[in-house]
């Protein structure tokens, strides 16, 4: 993955920590219980939901978790309509994810009611859920960094069973036209000279306009998914019926890309 040089560093650290825990246990040597359910804050499009799919696939690797797998879920995922319904959900999703990690985005959703939502059901329902699969489930709340912090102060309890808190930050401009281009080559495609440089002079300029919710990698993605479209529709109009070059059917020109960039500046509009 580009960028992400402190989320990479942790992932390495914690690598590192369970090597080192093994070790010991095979010395005999006392090893205090693993802690490793996390906290996730950015942006969207900041690689939250990779990095979980990626810790569970590490987990598993280092029998961690027997599964390692991924259940995403959101507040309407646990928090039911009725006394009683929110722990009937809450139990359906830990059932799901055990073996592996339960990811729950915009976790901060679970506090926004007070004291009467059942929302701090669903906390609790978790919270006890750490308890009794100790060994076989990793919870991971994600969410906005301001909206995360005000949910950590409201709930103290929960600050303390997630030890591990990552901070994602907005990909710079270098690095999100290097993820442009890594998308971009792996759907066989390739960027003019002139195409890059209209990329690079919007992506300038949303960092310059610093939108909290401009999209990040998900901007880049559904840039590179519009330009693909445009260029299909150009190059059948432009040469009808006649042989189309294996060069004209993987170049992207600066008007295909400058149309991807219109469309997520017309969807924020």
């Amino acid at each position: 993955m580009i960028g992400l040089q402190r989320v990479k560093d942790l992932i390495y650290e914690i690598r590192a920590y369970v090597d080192v825990r093994n070790l010991r246990e095979k010395e005999t040597l006392v090893n205090d219980p693993m802690a490793l359910h996390m906290i996730y804050k950015g942006n969207p499009g900041t690689g939250k939901t990779t990095v979980a799919r990626i810790v569970g696939k590490l987990f598993k690797e280092l029998n961690i978790l027997p599964k390692g797998h991924l259940v995403e879920v959101e507040r309407a995922d646990l928090v039911g309509e009725y006394i009683g319904h929110t722990a009937i959900k809450a139990r359906e999703q830990v059932k799901k994810a055990l073996g592996g990690v339960l990811f729950i985005d915009e976790a901060y959703s679970l506090a926004r009611g007070g004291e009467k939502d059942f929302g701090k059901e669903a906390v609790d329902s978790l919270i006890k859920a750490m308890e009794d699969h100790r060994d076989n489930l990793i919870l991971i709340l994600s969410g906005y960094k301001d909206e995360m912090d005000y949910f950590l102060r409201s709930n103290p309890g929960i600050r303390s069973r997630f030890p591990i808190q990552l901070e994602f930050p907005d990909y710079t401009t270098a690095e999100l036209l290097a993820i442009a281009e890594v998308m971009i080559s792996s759907r066989q495609y390739i960027l003019s000279s002139e195409a890059k440089l209209a990329l690079r002079n919007f992506l300038l300029d949303q960092e310059k306009v610093g939108h909290q919710h401009r999209g990040n990698a998900r901007m880049v993605r559904n840039i590179v998914e519009k330009a693909i479209r445009r260029q299909a529709v150009r190059i059948i109009n432009v040469h009808e019926k006649q042989k189309i070059s294996r060069d004209a059917l993987m170049i992207l020109e600066a008007q295909d890309v400058m149309e991807g960039c219109q469309q997520v500046v017309d969807v924020r509009a």
